[in-house]
């Protein structure tokens, strides 16, 4: 059973031709007429909408609607797996991203990205883990200087306190919310604008998702996140705006309170209610 918090106030209209969308008012990406392909199959379908910045993005559908693959687009890593391609616009600041010239790494380097299962490098320090990643992006001419990025992200990702005392041991030696926070703390590291997260509390236990979650919500005050979950209370917890995708298209975008409250289509009732997905 939903809670009340997910229980529709108003009957949601049948729907329509255009997805009901509204936008966040400073956006940090804008995407237009977005279509992703692996081969020949099409997997996300003619979308078109804001990412605010310093807010919390929730994107939420069942299995297989296209969530993971759109938001790899949007730090072009859609591109390197076999048959992906895109066609569209994602719009970072005013530039496309996938515009000729544009240098994929550096994108990937603006808006970086924590995956499903933490993916700790296992044979490295927690020190390594985390410095892994800005050692490969710059140069550091004093071991100081890096240990201090080191620890400022580690303290941004909320583990610092647990980890000062070993963090010459290895990654794989923490649980898998520490895991995951280490990966968090790498992301950071690199100082990326805007921090992408493909369901990464499936795999833990409740007590770590309310710690990652607690982080998001921390660090929203200095980077822009949008996370993908198939948790609907977690969406509801964390995220300023939610859009609701099926099939490959975007049914519905809106402030996550409206669209748990008053959705505007059937099908996004139909989905939150628990009656398919």
């Amino acid at each position: 059973m939903m809670n009340d918090l997910f229980r529709p106030i108003v009957t949601a209209e049948a729907p329509d031709k255009k997805p009901a969308l509204h936008e966040p008012p400073r956006c940090i990406i804008k995407v237009k007429d977005l279509s992703a392909w692996y081969g020949n199959k099409i997997v996300i379908n003619d979308i078109s909408m804001g990412i605010g910045k310093q807010a919390i993005t929730a994107l939420i559908g069942p299995s297989g609607c296209g969530k993971s693959t759109f938001i790899r687009c949007l730090n072009r890593m859609h591109e390197v797996v076999e048959g992906g391609r895109v066609s569209g616009q994602v719009l970072k600041d005013g530039q496309d991203i996938y515009a000729p010239g544009v240098d994929p790494v550096d994108i990937r380097r603006r808006v970086g990205m924590v995956f499903q299962r933490a993916s700790v490098f296992p044979a490295m320090s927690i020190f390594n883990n985390v410095a892994s990643g800005i050692t490969l992006t710059r140069f550091w001419s004093r071991r100081s200087d890096l240990q201090d990025v080191v620890e400022r992200s580690l303290r941004k990702a909320a583990l610092w306190d647990e980890v000062k005392d070993k963090l010459d041991q290895p990654g794989s030696s923490l649980s898998g919310g520490q895991q995951q926070r280490l990966c968090i703390a790498r992301a950071i590291a690199i100082e990326p604008e805007i921090i992408l997260m493909d369901e990464p509390c499936s795999a833990l236990d409740p007590i770590s998702t309310l710690k990652i979650e607690e982080l998001m919500l921390e660090i929203k005050k200095d980077y822009t996140v949008v996370i993908v979950t198939h948790n609907m209370q977690q969406a509801a917890r964390v995220s300023d705006w939610t859009g609701f995708l099926l099939l490959g298209e975007l049914i519905e975008y809106s402030r996550t309170r409206e669209v748990f409250t008053v959705p505007k289509d059937k099908r996004t009732e139909d989905y939150i209610t628990g009656r398919f997905g």
